[in-house]
């Protein structure tokens, strides 16, 4: 079979910002870009196929989320505005199953789930999700200046404000019912705890807002942002080990001690991002400082083959030593962004390494797109191993890794080539 994407390219090749960048372009537009549409998009139903296998094959009737579609609308209106128009028609396609399908007409919101006919299978309003409505929307705002996009967006905010929003102690609630009432199982997947909080739903609230912002620059909105860092930093980084707590109680009390490398260090990236788009000086010098304290506490979640391993337990015992996509990708992000902040080349270093990394293990070299999973050893966790181990699933999607690219064109264009 001939191969889907071109060979790795050789490892240990210099890593001036320019080969590195064009390293990164490559891996961009040759490989993750023409994935979705060419192996994902349904052009017969509309919106794309809830999951393809790791041998490529297509489940055409698997439930869709509204997640993966909210993210796919992410990366293809950020690679139409930023890399060239011909990703915009993806970006389009998407746009329309997020408004159509998965937007509830009756009570507002996103669905959590729809079947492969876009009838709605989960009727719960995951905050989670509609976070990522807000991301997704905003963006493809930037593209097109569409005014309906930008309505949708600020629709999801002001619910998420109106109806999750704990005003008492703070923080918003997981999930309410389709008209938004109070939900007994409010759970993203059957592997979390069934908490009122989480940091995973406020860390991607924190980064829809963001991109909200810049779009809305909305006093109130601002203000709500500036609360949610200050929440996050009061509540749920840990000050002394300088990770994030995962699981709360409506009052705070966290409920587990679990440590999660690839959380801590896309969240010490994503905390300064928002305290830019605030623009509070003070705010801005104090996430500075817990980025540098988070990247530090990770440097011991990687590996000597360079890359981060997934999940330990409160003493620092791997629990997971498989390396996820994801993981992989926000490692490079947050490594290099605390190398910007410090000026610390062990920072950048860890970066550079965990691109080495993805380079040679992670990008599926045969089928295109990215590995779910691999063992420890660097070899892929197959389908027939695992569920979770697909090119397209309900969490697999192009956001991360996508994203990965978009940031280190961005900052490795702005970094002096060395003489």
């Amino acid at each position: 079979m001939t191969s889907a994407v071109a060979a790795a390219p050789a490892r240990g090749v210099a890593r001036s910002p320019r080969e590195w960048s064009s390293r990164v372009r490559a891996e961009l537009v040759g490989n993750i870009l023409p994935f979705w549409p060419r192996q994902a998009l349904d052009r017969a139903g509309g919106g794309f196929f809830g999951e393809v296998a790791d041998d490529l094959t297509v489940h055409t009737r698997a439930a869709r989320a509204s997640v993966v579609n909210t993210r796919i609308l992410w990366t293809y209106a950020t690679a139409a505005r930023v890399i060239g128009p011909e990703w915009r028609e993806t970006a389009d396609w998407a746009f329309e199953a997020v408004a159509g399908p998965f937007w509830d007409n009756q009570a507002g919101g996103l669905f959590w789930w729809v079947d492969w006919q876009g009838k709605p299978l989960a009727l719960r309003k995951q905050t989670y999700a509609q976070a990522f409505g807000i991301y997704a929307l905003s963006e493809y705002y930037r593209l097109t200046g569409s005014p309906k996009a930008l309505d949708l967006a600020k629709q999801l905010y002001l619910l998420i404000e109106q109806h999750s929003y704990d005003p008492k102690l703070g923080g918003y609630i997981e999930a309410r019912d389709r008209d938004w009432k109070a939900l007994a199982d409010m759970r993203l997947s059957d592997k979390d705890l069934n908490s009122p909080k989480s940091m995973n739903t406020h860390l991607h609230v924190l980064e829809g807002y963001t991109n909200l912002l810049r779009v809305w620059p909305d006093p109130v909105l601002r203000a709500r942002q500036k609360a949610l860092i200050e929440l996050m930093l009061d509540r749920i980084v840990d000050p002394v080990t300088g990770h994030f707590k995962l699981f709360f109680d409506e009052a705070w009390t966290s409920l587990l001690d679990h440590i999660s490398f690839g959380h801590d260090i896309e969240g010490s990236w994503l905390l300064v991002e928002a305290a830019e788009a605030v623009e509070d000086a003070a705010l801005i010098a104090r996430t500075r400082a817990v980025a540098l304290q988070m990247a530090r506490a990770c440097l011991p979640g990687l590996d000597r083959d360079g890359s981060m391993m997934f999940e330990a337990d409160g003493q620092g015992v791997i629990r997971d030593s498989d390396r996820h996509w994801w993981v992989q990708a926000e490692a490079v992000v947050g490594f290099y962004n605390a190398y910007q902040l410090s000026g610390d080349e062990q920072f950048r270093d860890a970066s550079f390494r965990v691109w080495d990394y993805i380079e040679a293990h992670v990008v599926d070299h045969k089928y295109g797109e990215w590995h779910a999973k691999l063992k420890r050893d660097g070899t892929p966790v197959r389908g027939s191993e695992d569920a979770d181990a697909v090119l397209v699933g309900p969490w697999k999607c192009p956001y991360h890794n996508a994203r990965v690219c978009f940031e280190m064109l961005n900052r490795l264009g702005n970094e002096k080539e060395t003489p």
